[in-house]
C-alpha cells in the first residue's frame, strides 16, 4: 500500500510540473510586456528569454521577443522570432505586427506589403501600419496603390503632416500636380515649420507654371532651414523663369514741310517694351532705355476753289490801288 501511495504521489507531481512551468513562463512574459510598455526593451528581452527557457514554444513570449528585437534594431532576429510565434498561432497580433515591421525595416517591401495586409485581418485601424504599407508601395514605385493607401491613412490620421507630404510626392510622380498641391496645402495647414514640405510645394508650383509662388515657397523653406541646399538650388533655378516688363514713353518734336511754310508737330509717343530677367533689374535701373522714334507725317488738304477766288480778288484789289497811285 505504501509503495502504491508513493507511486501515485510521484505521478501527481509529474503531472503538475508542466503547469508550474507554464505559470512561470506566463509570469516572465507578463513582466516582459510591462517592460515593453515602459520602453525598457533590453529588460523586456531578458524576461521573454527567461520565459522561453522554461517553455520554448510559448507564443506570447516569442512575439514579445520579436517586438523587443525590432525596438533594439535586430530586425533579422525579430523576423525569426515572429515567424516562430506565427507558426504556432497564425493570428497572433504582436507576431503579425512584428513580422511586418521587421520586413519593412529590412527593406523587403514586397513582403512587407503582404504582411501588413495579414495584420489588417486582426487590427483594422492601425495608423502606423497603414503609413508603412503606403510607404512600401511608394518605394516599389507602385504609385497608384500608394495613393490609395495614403488616402486611407489620412482618413485614420488626418492631422499627420508626413502622410499628406508623401501623398503629394506620389501625386507629383504621377504628374497630377493639382492634386499634389492640394496635398501639400493640407500639410502646410498642419504645420508651417517644415522646410521639406515648403520645398516640395514649391516644386509643384514650378511644375504648374507659377514660378513667383514657387520662389516664395523655396524662400520659406530657407527661412526655416538656411542650409537647405536643395531649396536654395530650386530658388536659384527660378531666376529667369518669370519676367517683368518696363514700358518707356518718348515724345519727339519733328519738322513737317508744307507749301504754306514749316510747322512743328509732336509725334505720337512710342512705347518701347524691355524684357528684364530678375537678375538684370539692377543693371536696368543704371542703364538708359533706348527707344525707337515713330515718325509722324502731317498732311494738308489742297486749297478750295472759294479760297483761291478770294485770294485772286484780294490781289486784284491791291493791283488797282497801285495803279491809281501812279496816276
Amino acid at each position: 500500500m505504501q509503495s502504491k501511495t508513493l507511486i501515485l504521489i510521484i505521478l501527481a507531481m509529474l503531472l503538475l510540473v508542466p503547469s508550474v512551468h507554464a505559470e512561470d513562463a506566463l509570469d516572465w512574459t507578463t513582466r516582459g510586456l510591462a517592460a515593453l510598455d515602459a520602453g525598457k526593451y533590453a529588460e523586456a528581452l531578458t524576461y521573454f528569454n527567461n520565459a522561453l527557457a522554461i517553455e520554448k514554444n510559448f507564443t506570447s513570449a516569442l512575439s514579445g521577443k520579436a517586438v523587443a528585437l525590432n525596438a533594439l534594431g535586430d530586425y533579422t532576429g525579430a523576423l525569426d522570432a515572429a515567424n516562430q510565434a506565427l507558426a504556432i498561432r497564425s493570428q497572433d497580433k504582436n507576431g503579425l505586427s512584428a513580422r511586418a515591421l521587421a520586413l519593412f525595416r529590412l527593406q523587403r517591401y514586397e513582403e512587407a506589403v503582404v504582411a501588413y495586409e495579414d495584420l489588417y485581418a486582426v487590427q483594422i485601424n492601425n495608423p502606423d501600419a497603414c503609413y508603412k504599407q503606403a510607404y512600401a508601395y511608394q518605394m516599389l514605385n507602385q504609385s497608384v496603390s500608394a495613393v490609395v493607401a495614403y488616402k486611407k491613412c489620412t482618413v485614420i490620421d488626418p492631422v499627420n503632416m508626413e502622410l499628406w507630404n508623401n501623398l503629394g510626392i506620389v501625386y507629383m510622380n504621377l504628374g497630377q500636380y493639382e492634386d499634389a498641391l492640394s496635398a501639400f496645402d493640407r500639410a502646410t495647414s498642419i504645420t508651417i515649420k517644415n522646410a521639406t514640405v515648403w520645398n516640395n510645394k514649391g516644386k509643384t508650383l514650378a511644375a504648374l507654371g507659377r514660378p513667383a509662388d514657387a520662389t516664395e515657397c523655396f524662400s520659406k523653406a530657407l527661412g526655416i532651414d538656411p542650409g537647405f541646399t536643395e531649396a536654395l538650388d530650386n530658388r536659384e533655378s527660378m531666376r529667369g523663369k518669370f519676367q517683368t516688363f518696363n514700358y518707356s514713353e518718348t515724345a519727339t518734336v519733328t519738322p513737317t514741310m508744307s507749301r504754306l511754310g514749316t510747322y512743328y508737330t509732336t509725334a505720337t509717343p512710342s512705347l518701347t517694351m524691355t524684357t528684364v530677367a530678375p537678375a538684370a533689374e539692377e543693371t536696368l535701373r543704371q542703364t538708359p532705355v533706348s527707344t525707337a522714334t515713330v515718325e509722324t507725317k502731317t498732311t494738308y488738304a489742297p486749297l478750295s476753289p472759294l479760297t483761291a477766288l478770294g485770294a485772286l480778288a484780294v490781289i486784284a484789289g491791291l493791283a488797282a490801288r497801285a495803279g491809281n497811285k501812279r496816276k
